[in-house]
């Protein structure tokens, strides 16, 4: 059998990924965060950084937990990867990290015109609960919530 290609992994993001991180968020995101930045991240205590790899990052997403709140900082996954489900499990694997560190709640800003993700939000039970104007510049940027996460019935959302 076998043709040579690997099963994508989810896995933690560490400093030697920063290279493809970066050039990843240079191509996609329409204000990229530098590799000081994703430094200054991944050395923060309460900061949870997690890769996608299938030869090579092909997506990452990340997480900072205050209290019992988790606010999603970042999540990318490269164009040609995407719609095959790595964004729905970079997400489930870290909002289930986030609980692991005592997260009850999560919260993130996602853009308005951005349907794909609102989509991916909303099946993992997020839920508008205001905007931001111009929050993107270009876009507002919609305030999303899940209560609960460290329950059994947002588990099995997760599943």
């Amino acid at each position: 059998m076998g043709g040579g290609v690997k099963a994508m992994v989810i896995r933690p993001l560490i400093i030697d990924d920063l290279e493809e991180v970066v050039a990843l968020e240079t191509a996609n995101a329409p204000n990229p965060w530098s590799e000081g930045v994703f430094r200054n991240e991944l050395a923060a205590e309460n900061r949870i950084y997690l890769a996608a790899e299938e030869d090579g990052v092909v997506g990452f997403a990340g997480v900072m937990v205050v209290a019992d709140e988790a606010h999603v900082t970042n999540l990318l996954v490269e164009p040609e990867w995407r719609r095959r489900g790595i964004g729905l499990e970079l997400m489930k694997t870290l909002i289930e990290a986030a609980v692991e560190a005592g997260a009850r709640h999560v919260t993130l800003e996602v853009r308005s015109q951005n349907e794909a993700a609102r989509a991916l939000y909303a099946r993992l039970g997020l839920a508008p609960v205001g905007v931001r104007k111009g929050y993107y510049g270009d876009d507002d940027a919609l305030i999303l919530w899940a209560h609960d996460i460290d329950g059994e019935e947002y588990r099995e959302r997760r599943r």
